[in-house]
């Protein structure tokens, strides 16, 4: 279990403490709530200060202007205003209540009133609704410290209303699970699984942003093997891998549980600092597997060109979350070429960068480092037999370091001559002959058919003519 303090293990930073006594001195109470308190009982400063108070938003605004900071109205209908204090920004919200949530996303009315209970009472989750203030303590009305000390996501109250009020709390709570590395509490637990249907109502785009402080937490095996309802509802392509019989002598698992294990080496493979794009494409590697399913005459399982079609729903999926398209092309990219027999020879180096260079111009090097660790991690992930891959993966790493430390050529701008040399050679004019004419001497490089030096290339056109 996480080592929890009785107080927050460092003090309130200065810029947020210069907003926290501001407000008191013009007579109003605050607290520094949310994250901070959370991550200060845990140890880890990582969070920003956030303050509550017993101000309305005008009474906030006026008294951190007075007091010489820069104050935005951020979030008026909720009473929020930001506050640059010692050039950080600090959220300043007034104490309030929250009424029915008729969208389940947005309260129909928001109350403000004077008591910090009434306020932490309205919030997700118990480790996330404690206040502090560095005279008064620990406010911690609902068990959040003992939840923290047990490593568990509890919902403030009754957690069928919290999720009804906003559903993106389902997934939410799914976050700090994977986050924290903490579990769900029971009771919680069944209200996820009972209202993770409603995260279809919700905008894609936040279903996203959630999904990626999943991703991002490197815990997405954890996700899959204990939260798949709720995973499956935000990324739907998902749904399909419950319980899939591969049937093939490569593969000692189903396709969840495989697909669970590939997500959990990827972070072995990468040292625990995987891209964002890298850990997309370990949970999508196989989404294509359930489109392109066979079974022959002998009850094997085929999934002929499932890299294509999964790098298809991969890179359609990861934009239907608003996802930024570099990162959906890239974690497409390695989908696409995850299952490709990867050859040691300088032709074969070539090749795979030349390949991942059309799908992702000037990415190829890193995109092959990633690739490797996504073979490797999906080796691991079928039988004991197939692990023994990782071995030549690692020859295969070795040739292509080699041929990047020597400069090799993969794309048309590293050969040695340009388009003016092969118009002058060939007596060409511009055109789609000169590409062609520039695209053969390449294949020539890369296969080793011919020197990359000017006078080899220039040679060997003229030779063919």
């Amino acid at each position: 279990m996480p080592a929890v303090r009785d107080a927050p293990a460092y003090p309130v930073s200065g810029y947020g403490l210069r907003v926290l006594r501001a407000l008191e001195d013009a007579g109003f109470e605050a607290w520094v709530v949310g994250g901070w308190v959370r991550d200060a009982l845990l140890g880890a400063p990582m969070h920003d200060v956030d303050v509550t108070t017993s101000a309305t938003w005008q009474e906030t605004e006026r008294v951190l202007s007075a007091a010489g900071m820069e104050v935005h109205e951020t979030g008026i209908a909720h009473g929020t205003v930001t506050a640059v204090s010692e050039g950080r920004p600090v959220e300043v919200t007034t104490y309030r209540v929250e009424g029915a949530y008729s969208d389940r996303r947005h309260p129909d009315e928001v109350r403000f009133v004077r008591d910090v209970r009434e306020d932490l009472a309205r919030r997700d989750f118990t480790v996330n609704a404690m206040a502090y203030h560095p005279e008064r303590g620990l406010l911690d009305l609902f068990g959040g410290r003992e939840d923290l000390v047990c490593g568990v996501v509890r919902a403030v109250g009754d957690p069928y209303r919290r999720f009804e009020e906003d559903a993106l709390r389902v997934l939410r709570a799914v976050r700090f699970a994977c986050r924290l590395g903490f579990e769900v509490e029971p009771r919680t637990q069944a209200a996820l699984v009972a209202c993770a249907p409603e995260l279809d109502g919700i905008a894609r785009e936040r279903v996203g942003q959630e999904m990626g402080g999943v991703i991002a937490s490197g815990r997405v095996a954890w996700a899959l093997r204990h939260e798949f309802d709720v995973v499956a509802r935000a990324v739907p392509v998902l749904a399909p891998m419950r319980g899939m019989d591969q049937r093939s002598p490569y593969h000692a698992y189903d396709l969840l549980e495989h697909t669970a294990r590939v997500c959990a080496a990827v972070e072995a493979f990468a040292g625990g600092v995987p891209t964002q794009a890298l850990r997309w494409a370990a949970l999508l590697h196989d989404v294509g597997k359930p489109v392109c399913a066979s079974v022959d005459g002998d009850g094997r399982g085929h999934f002929r060109d499932h890299q294509r079609v999964g790098a298809a729903i991969c890179r359609n999926a990861l934009l239907g979350l608003a996802l930024p398209r570099e990162v959906a092309g890239r974690a497409a990219a390695l989908v696409r070429y995850h299952d490709r027999h990867l050859s040691a020879s300088p032709a074969g180096v070539r090749r795979l960068l030349r390949r991942l260079d059309q799908a992702r111009p000037g990415e190829a090097p890193a995109l092959a480092y990633q690739l490797l660790d996504l073979q490797r991690a999906d080796a691991v992930g079928k039988t004991r037999a197939c692990a023994q891959r990782t071995v030549s993966l690692a020859v295969f790493e070795q040739a292509l370091s080699a041929e990047l430390a020597g400069g090799t050529a993969f794309r048309v701008r590293d050969l040695a001559v340009g388009g003016g040399d092969v118009m002058r050679e060939l007596g060409l004019a511009p055109g789609p002959a000169v590409g062609e004419a520039l695209s053969g001497l390449l294949d020539g490089v890369i296969y080793g058919r011919v020197e990359n030096s000017r006078d080899a290339l220039l040679a060997w056109l003229r030779e063919r003519g």
